[in-house]
This record gives C-alpha cells, structure tokens and sequence, in this order.
C-alpha cells in the first residue's frame, strides 16, 4: 500500500526531532501542530479527489465558448445590418435619380410644347435665361447626392448646404433638404437631422419626401431619448400614411418603444 502523505509528513517530522530532547507525544505544542498539519493535508486530499472542481471548471469553460460565440453572432448581424442600411440606401437614392431624370424629361417636354411657333421668339431669351440655371441646380445636386452615395458624409453635408444656399427654389430643393438631414443622421448628428427633416416637413408640405422626413423626425427623437416626441411623430405618420413604407416602419418603431418600455 502506498503511504499516505499524512504519514509521510509525520514521519518526516519525527525524524527531524528525533535529536530533541523530548518526544512529540511529551510535546503538546508540537502535537497539537501535528495534529493541525495532518487535518489540513486530508482537507487538501479529499479537495483533490473531489471532481466537483474539474466539473466546475469544464463547465466555466463551456460557458466561456459559448460567451465567444454569441460574440460572433452579434458581430455577424451587426454586418449585414450595415450591408442591409447600405443597400437599403443605394436602392433609394437610386430611385430617386430615376424619378428626378423622369420629372426633369417630362417638365422639359411640357415647356417645350407651350406657346407656337410664333410665340418661340419672345420666350426664347427667358429660355435662355433659365436654361444654365436649372441645369446648374441638377449639376450641384447630383454632385451632393454621389459623395452622399459614396459615404462622404461630410463633404456631402457641405455639398447640399451649398446647393440649397445656391439654389434655394430649385425644384430638387426638398430633396436636397430631405437628403442633408440622411448626412447628418447618418453621421449621427440627430439634432441637426432633426432640423433638416422637419424643414422638409414645413417648407415643402406637398413633396413627396414629408412621410420620410417625417418618419426620420420619429428616429431622430428617439435616439435624443425624446419618448413622446418621438410616439406623437411616429402615430403620426401611421396614421396619415398607413400603406406606405414609411407608415409601416413607423409602427415597426412605435412597437419597439412599447417594448422597451418607453
């Protein structure tokens, strides 16, 4: 049988005080430390033998692997959530050239057809005039709206201040304006997004852009923590768009303020 260590160290103990005078038993100072040495050796022994600490262990390190994995999760929907907004954002901006390409062709071939022949003289001098100032206005907004596509925030902000300072009667006015309040979000300056989308909302009531702008006030107050502003905008907008996307994705946020308990 293999000795125990209690035994090994008691015997060690011996025979280092084998040259004194007295013998452990006639020592009870030394016997008691014996005594105390031998008890915390059997603690450590059945410790040791205990399998509650490896299975402790074991599962610690599960739990950390599992840590590690939900890390990678939320990293994974983290990109394609930013892939999803910028395609999201590539799409609608590319929606919106087409149809501002389509208003342009059609106001053009409209103007074109008023007045005759024998008018086309006389209108020809202010057609003139007007010619290099709206294509100006197209020119500088297409310039803001391709650093905007191509995530040049802060050029684009510039970019679309400029156009509306330039051109503050443009027919693409209301886009520049909607389009300056994304940069801004975008870069997450909410105060000055929320400005920007609710000037579309008063000076340009008739654009097609016042149920985003208005939805993207909603956002904007949500994430400056403003809970009511941001219920009373967004109830808003579902109840005056309730077919459109931005109604839908109005109440997708008005059901995350009711979830989070706002």
């Amino acid at each position: 049988m293999t000795p125990r260590p209690t035994s090994i160290a008691v015997c060690v103990a011996l025979l280092v005080l084998a040259g004194c005078a007295s013998t452990p038993e006639e020592d009870p100072v030394l016997q008691n430390k014996l005594t105390d040495l031998d008890a915390r050796l059997t603690r450590i022994e059945r410790v040791v033998s205990n399998n509650s600490l490896l299975e402790l262990s074991n599962e610690m390190e599960a739990l950390r692997a599992d840590v590690r994995a939900m890390h990678n999760d939320v990293d994974e929907l983290n990109h394609s959530l930013d892939a999803s907004r910028k395609q999201q954002r590539d799409l609608y901006a590319d929606l919106d050239q087409r149809l501002k390409s389509l208003e342009a062709r059609s106001g053009a071939a409209s103007g074109g057809s008023v007045g005759g022949a024998a008018a086309a003289g006389s209108a020809g001098g202010a057609g003139a005039g007007n010619g290099p100032a709206a294509g100006a206005d197209s020119a500088a907004y297409q310039t803001a709206f391709e650093l905007l596509k191509n995530s040049q925030y802060d050029q684009a902000i510039s970019a679309f201040q400029q156009f509306l300072a330039m051109y503050p009667d443009s027919s693409l006015a209301d886009n520049g304006q909607y389009w300056l309040g994304e940069a801004y979000y975008v870069n997450k300056d909410f105060p000055d997004a929320l400005t920007s989308f609710q000037r579309v909302v008063d000076k340009y009531p008739q654009s097609r852009k016042v149920p985003d702008a208005l939805l993207k006030v909603g956002y904007c107050d949500y994430e400056l923590k403003q809970w009511q502003a941001a219920k009373d905008v967004l109830s808003r907008v579902t109840a005056n768009y309730p077919d459109t996307p931005a109604g839908h994705l109005a109440q997708q946020r008005l059901d995350k303020l009711a979830a989070e308990k706002h």
